[in-house]
């Protein structure tokens, strides 16, 4: 068994252990690369059906192609998708670069904030009518207590200190010191009542991995990710304000990984292109903590 099957069928195995153990189950769609391997590990776990909602947390900011992408698949895979939104920041444009706040306060608002209340169901959640052909508000407000989420340990320094199992409180605040044992694959999935629990199959999923994967499965994804006849591509996905592209050529997925393991960006932070992480002293940590994905 090749290194890939090998990822693969561990994130399959993680994707059954969590349906089987967490009623209120969700996975987070970012509608980046990642997060679209994990959405297709899913689909191949449950025979093409995602057997549970995904959540995708809007901030109004996100590169309209990316919304247009989220939209399609939804529509030819017949997904389950519910997206979620902090309407009173958005509102009183407390954001950025609109309103009168920083990067990181606005990441806080539009993403962490949205995300726990998304989550606990005390903001309204939309969820897409197949039949009516758009987003209408969700009738059901209950807590998703197990979230499944497409991190990988390589990509930022907070992550590689989450397990594949992660315990988070009621508040979805995380706390980096308590985190369970996970040895020879396995895993707790028995935790308090109340206990919210981030689930992630790519743990040890590197970059090149994701886009062999992307490669052998030929897996659509957002054509930002390649060069369109500028030089540049974004490596990572996120508001337009604070995501920026970086120098390539590379213009199929072919030529990414032969870029990936040529080493060029080898000293070069896969999320250098993105602004907040720079602003926040403690890498993403801080943001985390609290909630962020």
């Amino acid at each position: 068994m090749d290194q890939l099957t090998q990822l693969e069928s561990l994130g399959i195995h993680i994707l059954r252990e969590a349906y089987a153990n967490f009623r209120n189950l969700c996975m987070l769609w970012s509608i980046g690369k990642d997060s679209t391997v994990l959405l297709w590990l899913a689909r191949k776990a449950f025979y093409g059906h995602v057997p549970f909602p995904l959540v995708h947390i809007d901030t109004h900011y996100k590169i309209p192609e990316m919304i247009a992408y989220r939209d399609r698949l939804t529509r030819e895979w017949n997904l389950p998708m519910v997206y979620g939104e902090n309407a009173q920041a958005l509102a009183e444009k407390k954001t950025y670069p609109d309103g009168n706040v920083d990067r990181i306060t606005c990441c806080r608002l539009l993403k962490a904030e949205a995300l726990k209340n998304t989550l606990n169901g005390t903001w309204p959640r939309y969820r897409f009518n197949h039949e009516a052909d758009e987003y209408q508000v969700d009738q059901d407000t209950d807590a998703y207590t197990g979230v499944i989420v497409g991190v990988r340990s390589d990509e930022e320094g907070s992550r590689s200190k989450e397990r594949y199992f992660s315990p988070r409180d009621t508040e979805n605040t995380w706390d980096v010191g308590d985190q369970p044992p996970e040895f020879w694959n396995q895993f707790k999935t028995d935790f308090a009542p109340g206990t919210h629990v981030r689930i992630h199959p790519l743990l040890d999923w590197t970059e090149t991995n994701i886009w062999e994967y992307i490669e052998r499965e030929k897996i659509p994804t957002v054509s930002l990710y390649y060069d369109q006849g500028e030089g540049k591509r974004y490596r990572s996905l996120g508001c337009e304000p604070c995501t920026h592209a970086v120098e390539s050529t590379a213009k199929n997925v072919s030529d990414i990984v032969a870029e990936l393991k040529s080493g060029k960006f080898a000293n070069i932070a896969e999320r250098s292109g993105r602004a907040q992480d720079k602003e926040d002293g403690g890498g993403l940590e801080t943001l985390r903590r609290e909630g962020y994905m």
